[in-house]
């Protein structure tokens, strides 16, 4: 065999490869200018919008009894809130509500629109007191509420919070039994609110007028 027949074949050279293919975008946020700072592109800032404000309600609450409650079911125990709200806005309007739920908030939203679907304007005297002595039983709750000008508010416990609310102040309120139950008391104490009337201060006023003009002495009529 010849030299020729058995040298290998030279390796041909391949050729070079493709130069990359310029793949950025024409439209590239990067500047020309030194640095490749990009342009702010970003349209004008959205306005915010102004909340309105909230309407305050006229009506303060407060709370004077929250209590947990417990049932027994075939699964294990059920928990559940019950709470006792009052209402008012101190101008003479006062409410008692009872709410309950498995959530406390939901309780305090359910007693306050019960005890806004039991308001009771109060009848008062222009000394913010009350007109007569008054008296009522709910339960095995019982309130006597006794006017007291000119010595402010003397009650507690529940009354005291429901004549406070109510706008009602130179008022002696006594709990005349042991009972402890808030509920009760509260609603004794709107329920004796519910019995005044204002009979008793027209009619004084009334037998004042008629004193005066009798002791009012008559003129004679005048003769010719």
């Amino acid at each position: 065999m010849s030299e020729a027949a058995t040298a290998t074949p030279k390796a041909t050279p391949t050729s070079a490869a493709p130069a990359r293919a310029n793949t950025r975008p024409q439209n590239d946020r990067r500047g020309s200018g030194a640095g490749g700072q990009r342009r702010n592109e970003r349209g004008p800032r959205r306005q915010r919008r102004e909340r309105e404000p909230r309407q305050r309600s006229e009506f303060e609450n407060k709370i004077i009894g929250i209590r947990r409650v417990t049932r027994v079911v075939a699964g294990g125990r059920r928990f559940s809130f019950s709470v006792t709200i009052v209402i008012g806005n101190g101008k003479g309007k006062v409410g008692v509500g009872l709410g309950k739920a498995t959530d406390t908030a939901l309780a305090i939203e359910k007693a306050t629109r019960d005890a806004q679907r039991n308001l009771l304007i109060v009848p008062m005297t222009d000394e913010n007191s009350i007109p007569h002595e008054t008296q009522a039983k709910y339960a095995a709750a019982q309130v006597l509420l006794m006017p007291a000008p000119g010595k402010g508010l003397k009650a507690g416990s529940a009354v005291r919070t429901v004549l406070e609310l109510a706008g009602v102040r130179n008022v002696s309120g006594k709990i005349l039994t042991r009972s402890k139950n808030p509920l009760n008391n509260a609603r004794a104490t709107v329920l004796a609110l519910s019995k005044l009337t204002v009979r008793k201060k027209r009619a004084a006023a009334k037998e004042k007028e008629e004193k005066v003009e009798r002791a009012t002495p008559v003129s004679a009529p005048k003769t010719k």
